[in-house]
């Protein structure tokens, strides 16, 4: 028995001398008491076969590594991590640099196990000399496995066992690393160190610390610059360049001399080396999105990936694969199209505008559903610093926590769409009175729901007369939509605007009142864009999405959500919609703000001037523009406000928003092919087209090219019909038209004219009340009149 005691009594006394030096102190005791157990006895021989044996808890999963927000065209728009780590494989770490790292953590580190006997007890002896831990035992395994034991640790309770100063945790180390060394080359573990290793300036791993301090990847890596980082590691907060220079330029002469040392480089070029400044190019990684370019479509994204189960079943493990997972996040953002949209509301509605007000914009691809936009006149950042907001104002609240803004006349689109759904042709016509009282309406569930609440015009439009679906459209009457959607139906006008993915901000059902076509849901300008978008697609609406393709540290594509597109919308219905809006941006309450290719668009002014829209597209690209006062804006109207260096007494649709979206369009569509709309179905101009009617202009008696060229100047169409004899009106001159001088007709009617082919051969017919259009020539009594022309005075198609 004597001859078992006495050695592992020795080993115990060391190990309780050392155990107030430090973790090193503890690891080197615990290998020598081993070292001594394992020469006695056969229970010995058991701990030893324990101690080599691979435990089953061992596990070396990867470790956090920062994920990649990037661009359509792969720009980085942002990184998130927990911690700032960019695994990188050994063979892109440069040669000097590995050299660096072993010199002077662990020189002899391919020539022994997961134990370094020799190197434990030499350390082991200086620092029992010197009273405190001046060396280290643990080599580049062993620190690799405290490294991977504290970065997988899933509580606080697990975090502290693997960082406590005890025997048994360096006996675990110990364990782990003997188990590690058969199980991995020596290269595997020297690279997995190489990125777990914290090097301070909260870079963790070699790729990330090279990136920092020195502006470019490992694999470029000076032999200063290696000497530097290999000797940050040992205390990364006391080494630090950028906190301590000096002492860091001291324990980097000290690696040098290390490597000199081992004969691993001439004493001259350590030399020289010794004398190399520090030369830092330090750069930052931002964690988020606040320096983001496109910052709130950046957290957008941010918000897709933590909220929603397709990435995983609970926020927090959605959290850890985002902030840890290494993610490479391919986005549809188009930076040219971003940069326009950004310019174009910072232009309009300054970030520190003295009024307060804000505004917001978002643009979608139709067919696509893809968000190729995203913008706030704020930078992303806490409201109490002027020019900031946490608040994504373009998005609803569960992707920015916006409650939403009511969307004014950009609503009448769906009650406009659902009236030409159920084949009310251009030309229908409705008396719009001044105010309207919105009685006998029921929503879908048959409910009434109507009002005893007189409504007016006094927002975009006017009223007092009749009106088209066309003109009623282009001049944004309220009282004429308020009577058109009691005609196709409160329920009906709801549906189109659902299937065309419209709902509450709040993500609640859109409520049924008779002012659903007024806009007085509170919606997010995206919502509005994907819906405007579909019209650019010819009816197909795309749910709004921001992600293409996600992949992880190992290359393995993650699933991403859908843009579920389908036919919510007749195509026939959309190209009509699509002729009518056209009509808005030509000769309605935006005309002017055109873009020199096919392009529809609807402005919105919200009751009491609380907020603005212009939601406009072409087939291309559509885009939703929302002004307002994030105060609130009935407290805070726009009205009496100064914005972009121009002042407004009330602010309509079209004069600030409509801009805005113009502004962007020409920027964003610069080098994008134009497309035309499709030219609706015939049916929609049974009654006409629905523009309001002019005069036809009395051209008799003039040449036929005068005559022509007066009618055509005045955007008619000519035909000429036979020519037909006339005592009235000269050989060659106009004889006759149809329709008639002075006929109220459609804007671009065909005016046919009929020219006199002189005075006619027979007896004069006795003098007498002349028709209109000239004389005629009246047959003999008996005989009935011909009829050689079509009749005088009357309107293809009129009413």
């Amino acid at each position: 028995m004597s001859s078992g005691v006495g050695p592992r009594s020795d080993a115990l006394r060391i190990i309780g001398r050392l155990a107030g030096a430090g973790v090193v102190a503890g690891v080197l005791a615990a290998l020598i008491a081993f070292s001594t157990v394992g020469m006695v006895g056969v229970g010995a021989r058991n701990g030893a076969n324990w101690f080599e044996a691979i435990p089953g808890d061992l596990q070396t999963p990867p470790v956090a590594q920062r994920s990649v927000i990037l661009a359509a065209d792969g720009s980085k728009l942002a990184t998130f991590y927990y911690e700032n780590r960019l695994d990188v494989p050994l063979k892109k770490v440069a040669p000097i640099m590995r050299k660096a790292i072993l010199a002077i953590e662990d020189s002899r580190f391919y020539e022994h196990g997961g134990l370094d006997l020799k190197g434990t007890v030499r350390a082991l002896a200086s620092n029992l000399a010197a009273g405190e831990v001046t060396q280290g035992g643990s080599g580049i395994t062993q620190q690799y496995v405290k490294n991977l034991l504290v970065e997988t640790a899933d509580s606080d309770a697990e975090r502290r066992s693997a960082l406590a100063t005890t025997p048994a945790r360096k006996l675990r180390e110990l364990r782990y690393a003997v188990a590690l060394e058969k199980r991995l080359t020596k290269d595997e573990i020297l690279e997995r160190y190489l990125n777990i290793a914290y090097f301070g300036g909260g870079a963790y791993g070699v790729e990330a610390a090279a990136r920092h301090y020195f502006g470019h990847s490992a694999a470029k890596l000076s032999l200063s610059e290696a000497a530097l980082l290999a000797g940050i590691v040992r205390y990364p907060y006391a080494y630090d360049p950028t906190v301590n220079p000096k002492l860091a330029a001291q324990r980097r002469n000290t690696v040098l001399a290390r490597m000199s040392e081992l004969g691993w480089l001439s004493a001259g070029t350590a030399s020289a080396a010794e004398r190399t400044p520090l030369d830092l190019h330090v750069t930052s990684t931002p964690n988020g999105c606040t320096e983001s370019s496109a910052p709130f479509f950046c957290d957008y994204v941010e918000r897709e990936i933590l909220g929603n189960p397709i990435f995983g079943k609970t926020v927090k493990a959605r959290t850890r694969l985002l902030r840890r997972g290494g993610l490479v996040i391919r986005t549809t953002l188009d930076p040219r199209m971003q940069r326009a949209a950004q310019r174009a509301v910072d232009h309009y509605v300054p970030p520190k505008n003295s009024s307060h007000k804000a505004a917001a914009e978002a643009l979608v691809e139709p067919g696509t559903g893809k968000v190729k936009a995203m913008v706030v006149d704020r930078k992303l950042g806490p409201a109490e610093k002027r020019g900031k907001t946490w608040v994504n104002f373009a998005a609803d609240s569960d992707h920015g926590t916006s409650i939403g803004m009511q969307a004014g006349s950009t609503f009448k689109i769906f009650t406009l769409a659902a009236a030409l759904d159920q084949g009310m042709p251009f030309g229908h016509r409705l008396m719009a009175p001044d105010h309207y009282t919105p009685t006998g309406f029921r929503d879908c569930d048959g409910k009434p729901v109507g009002s005893t609440e007189s409504l007016g015009n006094s927002g975009d439009g006017e009223g007092g007369r009749t009106f088209s679906l066309v003109t009623g459209t282009w001049h944004s009457v309220n009282t004429f939509f308020l009577r058109l959607e009691k005609e196709v139906g409160l329920c009906d006008t709801v549906k189109v605007a659902e299937k065309l993915g419209m709902r509450r901000a709040d993500g609640k059902a859109l409520q049924q009142y008779p002012s659903f076509t007024l806009g007085f849901n509170t919606v997010s300008p995206l919502r509005v864009a994907a819906a405007y978008a579909a019209f650019g697609a010819r009816g197909e609406y795309c749910d709004p999405i921001v992600l293409t393709r996600v992949t992880d540290t190992a290359g393995h594509e993650l699933k991403v959500p859908s843009a579920h597109c389908h036919q919510a919308v007749d195509r026939g219905v959309a190209d009509a919609v699509n002729h009518v809006l056209r009509g808005v941006l030509t000769r309605g309450t935006a005309a002017g703000e055109g873009i020199g290719r096919d392009a529809a668009g609807k402005t919105g002014t919200v009751d009491g001037f609380s907020s603005a829209w212009f939601a406009g597209y072409t087939p291309d690209l559509a885009s939703a523009v929302w002004v307002g006062d994030p105060r609130g804006g009935y407290r805070h109207p726009l009205r009496d406000v100064c914005l972009g260096g121009r002042c407004f007494g009330e602010v309509f649709g079209a004069d600030i928003p409509a801009p805005i979206w113009r502004q962007t369009m020409l920027g964003a569509l610069r080098d994008v092919p134009a497309h035309d709309f499709h030219r609706p179905p015939s049916d929609y101009y049974s009654e006409g087209s629905g523009e309001d009617r002019v005069h036809v202009p009395d051209v008799l008696g003039l040449s036929a090219s005068a005559a022509a060229a007066r009618l055509r100047g005045a955007g008619f169409d000519v035909s000429f019909g036979p020519r037909v004899s006339s005592d009235a009106y000269p050989k060659g001159t106009v004889a006759r038209t149809s329709p008639g001088g002075g006929a109220s007709v459609e804007p671009g009617t065909t005016v046919t004219l009929y020219v006199s082919k002189g005075a006619p051969k027979g007896p004069t017919p006795p003098d007498g009340p002349k028709p209109p259009g000239g004389p005629v020539q009246t047959p003999p009594p008996g005989i009935p009149t011909p009829p050689t022309i079509p009749p005088v005075g009357r309107a293809h198609g009129a009413l």
